[in-house]
């Protein structure tokens, strides 16, 4: 028995928790990468919440905003168990709009502040563009300061993960942030950030763009002792414009948003608490072996229709292959049909699938590509569907 047959009844009761993914039995959504659908249970939680006690948080004094500030805090601590967080008295959790917003704070507000000229930093290039632009700007405002630092580019193997031993080579005494991506948002791969530590010496901060990640497979900040973890509920079963970023506070000066904080997005905050109780009931262990295991039965059909080329590590593409498996994102191309063409014709199949450049870093693929990204309301049957429309096109 295979790990989609383990886990085949587990996951038919967590897709029936979904009210647009049952209302919708002839569509395949796979387009979780961008964003995710949202069970019942969070949309209980909004609905509760907005009708019982809506208020602003930290403005009033009377019951609702009370319990509304309590319920922010709260929500604080929620992400912190939820991150393995191994010194909870001494972190910090700052809501935000996003991944792109979080990162652009902690370039912004955090690394600006307390660089000098000929520090540098390590950015990874060929990654999200979220995770490249925000130290780019850092380094473009600290040039209109008089002040130039070195901006680096992180080191990849043939495989697209980093490439730890050249990376260690790199780090010197006037390094002074690391950038990294969880699971890159195009190859699919966990880019094993656990080894971050051990390569850069234990004194650098490590940023993490977790919104890949989070939600998808299990993050221990205890384990990969990073300083930063960003993130965007959206992508994690939460509303939309619902982020948050986790600071360490041990490494450098602790993390404060810079300005005055205007109201926060209290309904998505709400959402974001319920989603992390949704996820942890569910088992997020559970989730990347069901999404691992529908990525590999998807790039294992793919590798046998020779119109299409895969992207990522090519060693990975068979369901049994022995390297590390794609976390529920595949990205390909056919040969001669354009990836927007290609989404087009999946889309009259009922496949939704996103069909563009990918919001690619400036050394990531320069060709679009078609994506699909996977979560736990997905099915083997999904999956099979899109490989039966994708031979009819490899035999055109």
């Amino acid at each position: 028995m295979d790990a989609l047959d383990e886990l085949r009844p587990w996951q038919e009761g967590l897709r029936a928790q979904f009210p647009l993914i049952t209302a919708n039995p002839d569509v395949a959504y796979l387009d979780s990468a961008a964003t995710s659908q949202k069970p019942q249970a969070v949309l209980d939680a909004v609905l509760t919440y907005l009708t019982t006690g809506n208020a602003n948080a930290a403005r009033g004094t009377y019951p609702w905003a009370n319990r509304t500030t309590s319920r922010i805090e709260l929500a604080r601590d929620r992400l912190r168990r939820f991150l393995d967080d191994p010194a909870p008295e001494r972190s910090g959790v700052h809501f935000l709009s996003g991944t792109t917003e979080g990162l652009r704070a902690v370039a912004r507000d955090w690394l600006v502040p307390h660089l000098r000229g000929g520090d540098e930093i390590i950015v990874p290039f060929a990654d999200h563009a979220a995770n490249n632009a925000p130290w780019i700007e850092a380094a473009d405002l600290l040039c209109r300061q008089g002040i130039t630092i070195g901006v680096r580019a992180m080191p990849y193997d043939s495989a697209h993960d980093y490439d730890i031993g050249r990376l260690a080579a790199m780090v010197s005494d006037r390094t002074r942030l690391i950038a990294a991506t969880h699971v890159h948002h195009v190859y699919g791969n966990d880019m094993n950030v656990h080894r971050l530590r051990a390569a850069v010496g234990p004194s650098i901060p490590i940023c993490l763009d977790a919104a890949q990640g989070v939600g998808h497979l299990p993050l221990s900040t205890a384990a990969t002792d990073v300083d930063f973890v960003v993130f965007s509920g959206h992508k994690a079963m939460a509303l939309p414009g619902t982020g948050a970023i986790w600071a360490r506070n041990e490494r450098g000066p602790a993390f404060a948003p810079a300005g005055w904080n205007g109201s926060p997005n209290t309904s998505g905050i709400v959402s974001l608490a319920a989603a992390l109780d949704w996820l942890d009931a569910a088992g997020v262990a559970r989730i990347a072996r069901w999404n691992t295991g529908l990525a590999a039965r998807l790039t294992d059909g793919l590798r046998t229709l020779s119109s299409f080329e895969v992207l990522g590590c090519q060693s990975s593409l068979a369901a049994d292959a022995p390297v590390q498996q794609r976390e529920g994102i595949v990205a390909f191309r056919h040969r001669s049909i354009g990836s927007n063409d290609l989404g087009f014709i999946l889309a009259a199949r009922g496949l939704m699938v996103r069909a563009d450049g990918h919001c690619q870093g400036g050394q990531g693929e320069k060709t679009a590509s078609v994506r699909v990204s996977l979560h736990v309301y997905n099915t083997a049957d999904e999956v099979d569907r899109l490989l039966t429309v994708l031979v009819e096109l490899d035999h055109d």
